[in-house]
């Protein structure tokens, strides 16, 4: 048996970041900030309602990461947001360095972490076609032998001689992927962002990698929060939490050990603060606390039913126009439905109770995950997290027809009025 070529090696490897604690702002801003904190006054750079518990804290966003990948290796990394995905891409894609432990590269990498990463912006994208295959260390006519297909896949020929800051970021991407998929490096690195690729594009792209892992012996590392791009490209999938590898293996299995994770089948009362948030809700000093499925000794409903919602709240300011959002989502990551509240007003600080309640007439037998989030709006109309709750929850639906995985639609649903 031909023994496998390890391509990746990381043993012991740990990132650590001190929150908030240089680089925020100005170095003079950075310096009377550092100063008004030795005396225990107030930081004059902080907006009003701002939480400074956490400036100075140490965190570990990868903590002991032993991994090995080897050659031709097609691998997902899941996880919720900051259980340590893009830095992990960082870290392999040398960005940055690992605080503490090893990290063997045995082959040249070509990443994706963001829209835009390794283009100037003020050259074109052929200018910038040369520039990405000189980092890899490849010779003009390495390039121009490559050239041809490389513009033919991005789909951009006729904006090739354009500078990239007038593309939008659908042609970034395509221009990115393209570029990294048919330069000569061994690992290719991809963060989430074929999300901003069209469908069509984003199958092609699915393809080529495939294609690249299969013919070409590339190792493929992707991340992303679609489960369905996972299950057609990975063979292998890694699940981080805060940090640490929880899972890995299997593809289906890794999925499911994500989508599981964290969630009890019948808790009815639950701490948030065991569960991850997403956003900076230190910042906002708006926290959900506690919630509780009211009237209920176990997470099981039918169609009949309503599911009520009572949610502790701490509140470090008054807020006014804040929505409260509800998702429900299969145990495929598939989104079912949506609700939203009116517009509401907190008008103190302090500890609140906030109740909702949901018919669930409109949901067929099933179990489903449920998101829970509270947002504001800004002056241009976007929702903006105040603090947010994925998979808080767990609930199954009884005593009705189950929906046919592949009839299942989105649908809006609506609370009742409740009182704050």
């Amino acid at each position: 048996m031909e023994e496998r070529k390890i391509e990746i090696k990381l043993s012991g490897v740990r990132k650590k970041y001190k929150l908030g604690s240089i680089n925020r702002r100005t170095l003079q801003a950075d310096i009377q900030s550092r100063w008004a904190r030795l005396r225990g006054k107030e930081d004059p750079n902080l907006k009003i309602g701002v939480d400074d518990r956490h400036f100075g804290e140490t965190i570990y966003a990868l903590d002991g990461i032993d991994l090995t990948i080897y050659k031709g290796e097609r691998v997902g990394i899941i996880g919720a947001n900051g259980a340590g995905k893009s830095t992990l891409l960082k870290l392999l894609s040398q960005v940055t360095a690992p605080t503490e432990g090893e990290i063997d590269l045995f082959g040249r990498v070509s990443s994706m972490l963001e829209v835009g990463t390794g283009f100037h912006r003020e050259m074109t994208g052929r200018e910038n076609i040369y520039m990405n295959g000189a980092i890899l260390g490849m010779s003009r006519a390495e390039i121009d032998a490559k050239m041809d297909d490389i513009i033919e896949f991005s789909e951009i020929g006729e904006f090739i001689d354009t500078p990239v800051k007038r593309y939008s970021s659908g042609m970034y991407v395509k221009l990115a992927f393209a570029v990294a998929a048919h330069l000569n490096s061994e690992i290719l690195i991809m963060d989430e962002v074929l999300a901003v690729g069209d469908m069509a594009f984003q199958k092609k792209c699915l393809d080529k990698m495939r294609e690249a892992a299969e013919d070409e012996g590339k190792t493929i590392l992707y991340v992303s929060h679609n489960m369905n791009t996972i299950r057609r490209l990975c063979r292998r999938v890694i699940v981080l939490n805060k940090g640490k590898i929880v899972f890995d293996g299997d593809t289906e299995e890794g999925i499911s050990a994500y989508i599981n994770f964290g969630n009890s089948e019948n808790e009815t009362h639950i701490d948030l603060s065991d569960k991850i948030h997403s956003g900076k809700r230190q910042k906002t000093g708006f926290r959900a606390e506690t919630l509780e499925l009211c009237d209920k000794v176990s997470a099981i409903y039918t169609p009949e039913e309503s599911l009520k919602l009572r949610i502790g709240l701490d509140l470090e300011k008054p807020f006014s126009g804040v929505r409260f959002r509800l998702t429900l989502r299969t145990g495929d990551d598939i989104g079912i439905g949506t609700a939203w509240t009116e517009a509401m007003d907190f008008e103190s600080a302090g500890k609140h109770v906030f109740e909702a309640e949901l018919p669930l007439e409109m949901i067929a037998a099933g179990s489903f995950f449920v998101s829970i989030g509270f947002y504001r709006q800004d002056e241009i109309g976007r929702n903006i997290p105040l603090d947010h709750v994925t998979r808080a929850f767990k609930i199954e639906v009884i005593g009705s027809p189950s929906w046919d995985k592949n009839s299942q639609g989105y649908v809006r649903l609506c609370f009742k009025n409740s009182d704050i």
